[in-house]
């Protein structure tokens, strides 16, 4: 006899996830206020679980004009420890290594990177006048999201505001190819107020970057999960 869909979905994901699956109402959607509670019990792995939002939008990505990307400072940051690649010269090097980079440098790193396949940083940033160097990384680095970019504050030349910022817990959001943004925003450990706050201003900001040609409705469906759980509908049509 063949298994139904919710017998082959527990096969596939183990007993711990079905029992988070029975707490949430699947043909429901939640107020983020009560699907940040409820985020927390379906959260079953012995390490402290990722929460991540994922917002599907009526944006079309193939256009430029609406290929949204920026980053917003999460109020209770993301509970991640953040490493911080800066590549500068001069007295930036200073400043980046005075304002908390985990590695600086330039040229000489190219090949570290693109031949040892070195990759023991989560975010990198560049003065202006260093992207005609990291431009030869973009292979490397832009599949991965990586390359530094003005919209995200990681080309800049305030090299110790983009560094305090992505410490204290700034992330990036964009849009991938099926036009869905995924973000993080916090962990499993998190109180479900400091869940709700970091939504809040996550999605102000992405609400504040809302093209000017997009046409109906600009964020179609949210869901927020943990890494290991099932998806929680949240309720989108306010936005």
């Amino acid at each position: 006899m063949p298994m139904t869909a919710v017998e082959d979905k527990a096969m596939k994901h183990g007993k711990k996830y079905s029992d988070a699956a029975k707490l949430i109402d699947s043909g429901k959607t939640y107020e983020i206020e009560e699907a940040a509670k409820l985020i927390k019990q379906t959260a079953t792995a012995k390490f402290d679980e990722t929460v991540e939002l994922n917002i599907r939008t009526g944006c079309d990505g193939k256009h430029a004009d609406q290929a949204i990307r920026g980053a917003v400072v999460l109020p209770n940051g993301t509970g991640k420890t953040v490493r911080v690649l800066v590549f500068a010269k001069g007295l930036k090097v200073d400043e980046a290594q005075a304002a908390g980079a985990d590695f600086v440098g330039g040229e000489e790193l190219i090949p570290k990177i693109q031949n040892e396949g070195w990759m023991d940083f989560d975010v990198v940033v560049a003065t202006p006048d260093m992207m005609g160097v990291v431009g030869r990384l973009g292979k490397v680095l832009g599949p991965k999201g990586l390359m530094p970019n003005p919209k995200a504050g990681t080309v800049t030349m305030d090299i110790t505001k983009a560094i305090k910022d992505i410490k204290a817990g700034k992330v990036e959001y964009r849009l991938d190819k099926q036009n869905i943004v995924h973000v993080p925003i916090g962990k499993a450990s998190f109180t479900a107020e400091q869940l709700v706050d970091n939504y809040n201003a996550l999605l102000a900001a992405i609400e504040k970057a809302k093209p000017s040609t997009v046409k109906g409705q600009y964020l179609k469906s949210i869901s927020i999960a943990t890494t290991m759980g099932p998806g929680i509908k949240l309720v989108a049509n306010r936005y």
